[in-house]
């Protein structure tokens, strides 16, 4: 009878190439809440205060433009419709706030709505669209609280559809900055919105320019939405591309409009300046072997599903250490794809990055006097008699 298999986790450390470099101090902000995040690996670069809620103000907006894309995007609804403003719309925020100076059984499109809430601001556009959308305001205000549960928004939670301050009505950066990550990679072809610096509305010449004060001045920006209340202080949601790399910026709680301009425009260049994107395995890749029990090959590749990329500093990128923890040896029969251990990247001021090592080829459980045969051998000399292929280098 076979020996009971005794497998033991085994963790082997190895560095990759790494930059000397000198210590940096944290990065500060008198923002009450940022948080800065690098798209393409989804990595936070940045953060402070970033899960307390807060009222949002305008920013919200972005929600109810979500609900608007998503709804030109499935076909239920087109930038050509017609919207016809209500009477109650009109008495209930003609003038109030930040507007779009629509006017009673005004006819307008739907797009020339989305500009007047994208680029104006308009609390007024926004009631009217959510009236077009759902019937009412508040109907469409359980499908904001919905689309927010269902993105993973668990910090914020809507009152209405344009971010008029009201109890419980509230946001947090790390949601503001999911949920404009979602509106630039959802909907590729309604994003470039953001962008235009203005939009004149029958000649409305007192509320046509756009307050985002990186559009035009910080190269890349796109985007996305300011906030400003007298609770709520000055806020930014904002994004900025430069050569295939997405920054996520949001900040909230500054002092003045001239502040929100300056720490938007510092953070989103320390993001630049001081990170660096670092690919390490692609899909596929072996990583290390490992050992096999009664199986007919000796080892077995271990191999990620996905490719593996990290946004890093160049002080993270020295200190870097990546891991391999898996349970050795593994027992066969194995299938090629089955989960066998994980890959754990450690860097200073982050978390640990994990993703899983799978097998990368099948190996078949050997029968009859082989099973007898092998067990014997890795009995008497263990991994010594299971030699591993050489790797590349990194």
């Amino acid at each position: 009878m076979v020996g009971k298999l005794k497998a033991t986790l085994t963790i082997i450390t190895f560095s990759l190439m790494a930059l000397a470099a000198p210590l940096r101090a944290q990065m500060a902000t008198p923002a009450e809440h940022a948080i800065l995040l690098d798209a393409s690996t989804n990595s936070i670069l940045f953060e402070k205060d970033a899960d307390a809620p807060f009222p949002p103000a305008s920013m919200s907006k972005l929600m109810t433009v979500y609900l608007a894309f998503e709804a030109i995007k499935n076909g239920t609804m087109r930038l050509e419709d017609e919207v016809v403003v209500s009477d109650q719309a009109w008495r209930d925020w003609n003038n109030r706030g930040s507007t779009m100076f629509l006017r009673a059984r005004d006819v307008v499109t739907v797009s020339d709505l989305l500009r007047g809430i994208i680029v104006l601001s308009g609390n007024d556009a926004c009631v009217v669209l959510a009236e077009h959308m759902a019937g009412s305001q508040d109907v469409f205000v359980e499908w904001l609280n919905a689309k927010a549960a269902e993105l993973g928004m668990a910090g914020s939670h809507f009152e209405n559809s344009n971010g008029w301050p009201a109890d419980g009505h509230v946001m947090t950066a790390r949601d503001l900055a999911n949920l404009s990550l979602h509106l630039s990679t959802d909907f590729p072809d309604l994003y470039p919105m953001f962008s235009e610096r203005e939009f004149l509305y029958k000649d409305f010449e007192r509320n046509k320019h756009n307050r985002n004060p990186l559009l035009g001045r910080f190269p890349g920006a796109d985007g996305l939405k300011t906030g400003h209340t007298e609770e709520a202080g000055y806020g930014l949601a904002a994004s900025a591309e430069r050569d295939g790399r997405r920054l996520v910026l949001v900040v909230a709680g500054l002092s003045s409009a001239n502040e929100r301009m300056r720490e938007s425009t510092r953070l989103m260049q320390y993001g630049y300046r001081n990170f660096e994107h670092y690919p390490l395995f692609r899909s596929g890749e072996t990583v290390d072997y490992a050992e096999v029990w009664l199986g007919q090959d000796a080892t077995v590749p271990m191999v990620v599903g996905t490719d593996v990329a990290i946004t890093m500093s160049r002080r993270q990128r020295a200190q870097m250490s990546v891991k391999i923890e898996y349970m050795n040896p593994a027992p066969a029969p194995i299938k090629k794809g089955a989960p066998l251990g994980e890959l754990v990247i450690e860097m200073p001021d982050r978390p640990a990055f994990r993703t899983p090592l799978l097998a990368g080829e099948d190996v078949e459980e050997v029968g009859g006097l082989g099973r007898i045969g092998a067990a014997f051998e890795y009995m008497l000399f263990g991994s010594a008699g299971a030699e591993k292929p050489d790797l590349p280098e990194k």
